[in-house]
């Protein structure tokens, strides 16, 4: 598959598709074509809105966009169109923005759509597998005013760029538990830093044991998987600041003694949508080559259930030196965050700190589906997040770290206790949990992504990854270059 921007004189696509915007300039713009008069009656730009018709040897399509759109709208217009087209698409298409007052700077979000469309969730189908465009030999045509050239072809680079990552990061967390393990989490990691020239080391379960990561072991071992503790480092030459991620990679979680409802317990191979999210952030910035310095780190685990595993009212050790009495072996994302937390913060000493993690139903009744929760006492930190969250579509939304809810932790056996056994304040006391062991670092957010990273839409039956994170922190790490 190749992507080109072209000029208008040189389109030779067997179909056209032009992208309009619904506004007061809509019936100007449509004058261009043939029966204007027609179009205007049966056309309105409405979001995700298409008219075919024919004009000389050319299919054409308009596909509308709604007023106003964002980036997010963009993608969702066109991932949406090129979904269900793709069957009958030729071999050679053409996106023509020179009618429709496209900006350049949409361009990234229009080829991020239009790729992602091709995904498809029939991983391990083996009748029925759909069509896909983007074969070896298909060519989607972005067409532009010469002068905006230059910057097309970047913003085209990066959109692909970055709809391969998503890819990549959907295909790991669609795929179910016996697919995927903690060790082949490591491997994903180890492939993408070859490709795309950044380090990586992962650490098997004894190393795990030589280092103190009691809170990781404690969760892991009731699995006939062991765990695995992967760290990952970008840095460009010119980054001026060391930015830390932490990612839950739980790669399936039953609850452990403390066990879920069956009911939507097949969803649980999703808990790693944490560590999803730092690995696509640095493959991606590896890969468009961002000014930054970027150190991922992913305590990586299964959370079964077996003579072995963890029961509520054990005290284990952490990687911080401080104990933790296990209340509710179903909190067991703050758990293995803990040893994260504290490991990035004494091997590397991050300008800034943030943490994802797939952590609390509590969350998702809060926010619901449209934005993950945001925990910080840093005001810029949290501004900063916001507005990248806004720019992207991939929302945040702030809630509190006050020290009221701080007694919610006290234990009377352990230094502090995992859950507080209520069924109120769940995402703050977990929040609260995770404080405690990033040593007053002045720049951490922790963000609660349970309600985002998995979800329904119209691409599949039931939920399925959304690779959320990967966008929101690429878009934030652009603004610290």
């Amino acid at each position: 598959m190749k992507v080109e921007v072209v000029y208008q004189n040189t389109n030779t696509a067997q179909t056209v598709i032009y992208l309009f915007r619904q506004e007061d300039t809509l019936i100007e713009r449509l004058q261009s074509f043939p029966f204007a008069d027609f179009l205007v009656q049966d056309f309105k730009a409405e979001a995700k809105q298409t008219h075919l018709f024919y004009q000389g040897n050319q299919k054409v399509f308009f596909l509308g966009l709604g007023k106003s759109p964002k980036e997010s709208d963009y993608i969702k217009v066109l991932r949406s169109f090129f979904y269900k087209q793709k069957k009958d698409l030729p071999d050679t298409v053409a996106l023509n923005l020179t009618l429709g007052g496209i900006e350049t700077e949409w361009i990234s979000a229009i080829v991020n759509g239009v790729v992602l469309g091709d995904y498809d969730l029939g991983l391990y189908k083996t009748e029925g597998i759909p069509p896909t465009f983007f074969g070896k030999n298909t060519s989607l045509q972005i067409v532009v005013e010469e002068a905006n050239a230059e910057l097309a072809q970047q913003q085209a680079f990066r959109g692909e760029a970055t709809a391969w990552t998503q890819i990549r990061i959907m295909d790991l967390m669609n795929a179910p538990s016996n697919k995927k393990s903690p060790e082949s989490l490591g491997d994903w990691a180890l492939d993408s830093g070859t490709k795309y020239g950044y380090l990586v080391k992962v650490y098997d379960e004894i190393e795990c044991a030589e280092m103190g990561l009691q809170a990781l072991l404690g969760v892991s071992a009731g699995s006939k998987n062991p765990p695995r503790f992967i760290v990952l480092e970008y840095k460009h030459p010119e980054a001026t600041q060391k930015i830390g991620l932490v990612g839950k990679g739980v790669t399936f979680d039953t609850g452990g003694v403390s066990l879920k409802q069956s009911t939507n317990m097949h969803y649980m191979k999703s808990d790693m949508g944490g560590a999803a999210a730092v690995l696509g952030t640095i493959e991606l910035a590896a890969k468009l080559q961002l000014p930054v310095h970027v150190i991922g780190v992913i305590p990586s685990t299964e959370n079964s259930i077996d003579g072995l595993a963890l029961k509520p009212g054990d005290v284990i050790g952490s990687f911080s030196g401080k104990t933790i009495e296990v209340i509710d072996t179903d909190a067991e994302g703050r758990l293995i965050l803990a040893d994260g937390l504290s490991y990035i913060i004494k091997n590397f000493q991050p300008d800034v700190l943030i943490d994802l993690a797939t952590l609390t139903g509590s969350c998702v009744a809060t926010l619901g589906y449209h934005a993950a929760g945001m925990f910080t006492n840093n005001e810029k930190l949290a501004a900063s997040l916001y507005h990248s969250g806004q720019q992207t579509g991939e929302k945040l939304w702030r809630l509190p770290l006050w020290d009221d809810y701080k007694d919610e932790l006290k234990s009377d056996v352990a230094d502090v206790k995992n859950f507080h056994g209520k069924p109120f304040a769940g995402a703050i006391v977990a929040a609260k949990f995770l404080e405690v062991f990033v040593d007053k670092h002045p720049s951490w957010a922790h963000l609660d992504i349970a309600g985002t990273a998995f979800g329904d839409s119209e691409f599949g039956t039931m939920k399925s990854s959304t690779a959320y994170g990967v966008r929101l922190l690429i878009e934030w790490l652009r603004t610290r270059g």
